[in-house]
């Protein structure tokens, strides 16, 4: 009887040990399981599951802060500058960048920096309008050959094929001399010669999640042509398309700038990037801002666009 009374003890001391140790655990990764932490532990956990996330990039950052300056100027351009864009002071031509005039002023006395802000909405509003029409002609027509296959898809893909052989320059300006001058007619030109991007890229996205095991599944199990297409293939295969998007927005900045600097883009004296190099391109050694300055704000949001595209491309922030 005293023998087992002894072992009874034993056992009743060692749970009494375990039940000692369970509360005084200081692992992080026992909170999960219910143990009992000190306050210096909860606060040593707090900070290493903080340190874990990964912080944006300081160069994603700053594209960032570029473009929404860039929107800004488009939206509140009243909030940046007081300056009449259109009306010069002839006093105050050929003025040198300065407290006064930031970007200093033009040939009839403008105020560049003025002008710049004011012209941001001819610029972005016409990029917005090519992308938009380069995205939803050219993701309709990759969606359409690369789900339907057969024929359909190599007489697209030959269209597209075209489109492709012909410098985007020269068809947009083909097509800008069939549509009339102007920032919108420039805006679709560039959004037409963005099309075969945008489909070659669609239709090869939408192939490869076609033939993926889920799809194959999702057919299997009873899922129609258009359940599949909406659910399972269009959300797996569009990502890489925005991405294309975002850097087709920086590219038809550009190219709605080169429009505008030949002259095939908004008409004088309205204050469009493109058009504002080219009205200081005769001054350059006399008046080096009025091409230096607005060509910076222009690479400097085309630049911005390419970084925010190219972190929506990789998935990383």
């Amino acid at each position: 009887m005293s023998t087992q009374i002894t072992v009874q003890d034993a056992a009743a001391e060692a749970a009494a040990a375990r039940d000692e140790a369970s509360r005084t655990v200081v692992d992080p990764l026992a909170r999960d399981a219910g143990a009992t932490l000190d306050q210096p532990a909860r606060r040593a956990t707090a900070a290493r599951l903080f340190a874990v996330g990964r912080r944006p990039s300081w160069t994603l950052v700053l594209a960032i802060a570029v473009v929404a300056v860039a929107v800004l100027w488009a939206l509140v351009p009243g909030l940046f500058t007081g300056q009449n864009p259109i009306d010069g002071v002839p006093a105050d031509k050929l003025l040198p960048p300065s407290a006064a005039h930031w970007f200093g002023t033009d040939a009839i006395g403008r105020d560049l920096y003025s002008r710049v802000v004011y012209g941001a909405i001819h610029s972005l509003s016409g990029a917005l309008i090519a992308v938009t029409v380069g995205l939803a002609a050219g993701t309709l027509i990759g969606v359409v050959a690369g789900s339907v296959g057969g024929l359909l898809d190599d007489i697209l893909m030959r269209v597209v094929d075209v489109l492709l052989s012909i410098p985007g320059l020269l068809l947009s300006l083909s097509i800008i001399i069939l549509l009339g001058f102007g920032t919108v007619n420039a805006a679709i030109a560039v959004g037409i010669g963005s099309v075969a991007s945008f489909a070659r890229l669609s239709r090869s996205e939408v192939v490869r999640v076609r033939r993926s095991d889920f799809v194959e599944a999702a057919f299997g199990s009873g899922g129609t042509f258009a359940s599949v297409l909406g659910r399972h293939v269009l959300p797996n295969s569009l990502t890489a398309v925005v991405g294309l998007a975002a850097l087709q927005f920086g590219a038809a900045i550009l190219a709605i700038s080169t429009l505008g600097f030949l002259g095939y883009g908004a008409p004088p004296p309205t204050p469009e990037w493109g058009l504002l190099i080219a009205e200081g391109r005769n001054y350059v050694a006399t008046a080096w801002w009025l091409t230096t300055l607005p060509g910076l704000v222009v690479v400097l949001v085309v630049l911005s666009a390419n970084r925010i595209s190219q972190s929506i491309g990789k998935g990383t922030r």
